[in-house]
């Protein structure tokens, strides 16, 4: 387990950041890559097309390393929600195809699907009966017409994790494909695609992978992914720079792209890409086991110093597959969330409010010293 990763991020100026679920900090060495790009474009001799070519190689290579992939499976995104309307809108629906969600999901998860109603798709939601959708819950809803099942793997308004092995099986038992938003997850939770049954998987990078925003990624189970109907020909993915100086250069459609055929335009766009790769290849030496159990351990220590004479935990307690990173919670007078929220803020403690409630999301680059902060800040601000 690593002891602290404090020191390689900030400063934070005196100030306590504990709203991963929405901003991830970018480590030092990702701060330095990023001015490195932005010296290559104030003078752009070093723009040279090697750069070019390396920067999406190089994402490429720390993504397929993240989640277990060959480098070459890996789509590079913006957001989420660009690998789930790659789905949406490429697979090759038929009339009467249903499309099952989980009601009260966040609405990347939900908007691409209902885009869908107007082609004879029908958009079906389950409800819950714990916040996420259960294996014996997705299990009776299906029907013969089910094609597809979205859901998130860690729920952002609720901070409660899902069974994807479960719900994987589930959709493989019933050949229903299985795509996961795992924005809040990657990256404080080891994920592999070898062992865990989903179809695709898409990512943001600015939140546990600590990386610029705008920034994301997509997998997409090969044999899938080539059924996909886009028409997206990105004259970076078909040719080099270098082909433009051939004489009488013609394009082409070029076919065998695999992934690459589905990326986000401008993928050398080192800005963002290459201090996001640094993040990422960070990520990856201190060892996502090892964050996933320091973060663990920070939310231990929350939920174990809260007042609850004052606060009730609303998302799960005990550690387990089901507690996240994130933490919810509330006052027992609900109606004080929002003040309590500013006065965190104004004492210069950081945390989201959502749905009513306050979410607390500590990550790598936090403190025990910065857990007991908020706790003292919430002691003071409401005493019992």
């Amino acid at each position: 387990m690593i002891e602290t990763c404090a020191s390689d991020f900030g400063p934070f100026d005196g100030r306590v950041w504990l709203n991963c679920a929405h901003q991830g900090a970018i480590p030092k060495v990702a701060a330095r890559a990023a001015e490195e790009a932005v010296q290559w474009k104030i003078a752009p001799f070093p723009l040279t097309t090697e750069r070019f070519t390396d920067v999406p190689l190089r994402l490429r290579a720390a993504l397929g390393r993240l989640i277990g992939v060959p480098s070459d499976d890996v789509i590079l995104a913006n957001s989420a929600s660009y690998g789930l309307h790659l789905m949406a809108n490429g697979l090759p629906w038929r009339d009467g195809d249903e499309v099952l969600l989980m009601k009260g999901d966040f609405p990347s998860c939900v908007l691409p699907w209902m885009g869908l109603e107007s082609r004879g798709v029908r958009v079906r939601f389950i409800e819950p009966r714990d916040r996420v959708i259960q294996p014996d819950e997705l299990e009776a809803a299906i029907t013969p017409a089910t094609r597809l099942l979205c859901a998130t793997w860690v729920h952002s308004l609720s901070g409660y994790a899902a069974d994807l092995e479960g719900l994987g099986a589930v959709c493989r038992a019933h050949d229903v494909i299985f795509v996961a938003n795992c924005s809040q997850a990657i990256g404080a939770r080891p994920l592999s695609v070898e062992d865990v049954p989903v179809d695709a998987l898409t990512c943001v990078g600015f939140k546990w992978l600590c990386g610029p925003y705008g920034t994301g990624f997509c997998w997409i189970r090969p044999d899938i992914r080539e059924t996909l109907h886009y028409n997206k020909a990105y004259w970076l993915s078909m040719q080099t720079a270098d082909d433009l100086g051939k004489e009488n250069a013609v394009p082409e459609i070029r076919s065998g792209l695999g992934a690459r055929k589905y990326d986000i335009f401008g993928t050398a766009n080192f800005f963002n890409y290459k201090p996001w790769t640094a993040s990422i290849e960070y990520i990856l030496g201190q060892g996502v086991e090892n964050i996933r159990d320091y973060d663990q351990a920070l939310v231990s220590r929350f939920i174990a110093g809260l007042n609850r004479n004052v606060f009730k935990v609303l998302s799960p307690e005990e550690e387990s597959d089901r507690r996240s990173t994130l933490v919810f919670i509330s006052h027992r007078q609900r109606n004080r969330n929002q003040a309590v929220y500013e006065g965190l803020r104004d004492s210069g403690v950081y945390v989201a409010y959502r749905s009513g409630s306050l979410r607390i999301a500590p990550h790598l680059f936090n403190t025990e010293s910065d857990i007991d902060r908020a706790l003292e800040a919430l002691n003071a601000l409401t005493p019992a």
